[in-house]
């Protein structure tokens, strides 16, 4: 299979992180062809130097027609949401998407996608500081403030800083699998998958928690043991606290009530298994602490916006079948 080709626009003010993020998380993946799995370019309105937010300067050989030649085209944050997108950047962009490429906005750069309108009636979100005026901006998008990244066909677009990161594993994990996504995320030292509903700040600073209450140790205990029945009372009673407590510090230090947070590694547990294995979707149930298939199409629908059996095929069929591991 050909490397899948990417252009990421630079331009005067462009973030750093946001710039070298694309190149940094899909130059980790590895391909099964001895070729790179994606060839990452960069571009500019006009070849030439542009500077950057940190005021280094940056040589960028091709302009916007690198965008026809590519297959994914990401827009790192805009260094300003005022200053709206120039026609031929918007002319480029609806042609991408009138061509079906894949189209993403890191932080404000979603700003960019909307001013080229490919957010009208579309799920889309932001850094969190910018919503107001991004509400205002583009009231045709259907505004999600509070989550890390949205997909929604062709266009992705997410929150600030880190979620940058999220987003471009996020990109691997759909066109590449679980396995490569978590091969990447290991690369970096960074958590190979945090759903894109994950909300985006927690309101409260995390506290420094006494070395016996144990709630990190309960967390992970509690990824480990998902087919388990894991209430309210087994989770509060394993780190020593009262429902009530356990209650309040779990939710100050996730940002999530327990069964919010329960069902979203329990989501993540049936993706992977989705992904790997040929198990029925009765047995994925099971082990992800379902129960039952409905409760697993439930909660599948709540966060991904799609059903097991088509997220399996969507993803399993691209996977190396010497690595499936066979139901029983």
């Amino acid at each position: 299979m050909p490397s899948i080709r990417v252009a990421v626009l630079a331009f005067n003010g462009v973030s750093m992180f946001h710039l070298s993020v694309p190149g940094i998380v899909l130059g980790a993946v590895e391909a099964t062809t001895g070729e790179p799995a994606y060839q990452v370019s960069y571009c500019a309105e006009v070849p030439g130097m542009v500077e950057s937010d940190q005021g280094i300067g940056i040589a960028v050989s091709h302009g916007l027609e690198l965008m026809r030649a590519s297959d994914v085209i990401i827009i790192p944050a805009w260094s300003d949401p005022a200053d709206v997108a120039s026609a031929p950047l918007v002319q480029a962009l609806q042609l991408a998407n009138s061509e079906g490429k894949l189209i993403v906005g890191l932080c404000l750069g979603a700003f960019v996608l909307g001013d080229a309108g490919l957010l009208d009636d579309k799920e889309a979100t932001t850094h969190w500081m910018a919503r107001d005026t991004f509400a205002r901006r583009f009231p045709q998008a259907r505004f999600r403030p509070e989550v890390l990244y949205v997909s929604a066909d062709n266009i992705v677009t997410s929150a600030g800083t880190m979620a940058a990161i999220d987003c471009c594993l996020h990109l691997v994990r759909q066109r590449n699998g679980a396995d490569a996504a978590n091969r990447a995320a290991k690369m970096l030292v960074t958590p190979p998958h945090r759903l894109g509903g994950q909300a985006q700040y927690v309101e409260h600073l995390v506290p420094q928690l006494a070395t016996e209450t144990h709630l990190s140790d309960v967390l992970v205990w509690a990824r480990a043991n998902l087919a388990s029945q894991l209430s309210l009372d087994v989770l509060a009673e394993r780190a020593k606290m009262s429902r009530r407590t356990f209650t309040r510090r779990f939710k100050e230090a996730t940002g999530s009530t327990v069964s919010s947070w329960l069902n979203a590694e329990r989501v993540a547990r049936a993706q992977q298994l989705l992904e790997t294995t040929d198990l029925p979707i009765e047995c994925i149930a099971g082990e992800s602490g379902f129960g039952t298939p409905l409760s697993l199409r439930q909660q599948f629908g709540v966060h991904l916006g799609t059903s097991p059996s088509d997220y399996r095929r969507m993803f399993f069929r691209d996977m190396n079948p010497g690595t499936r591991a066979k139901a029983p």
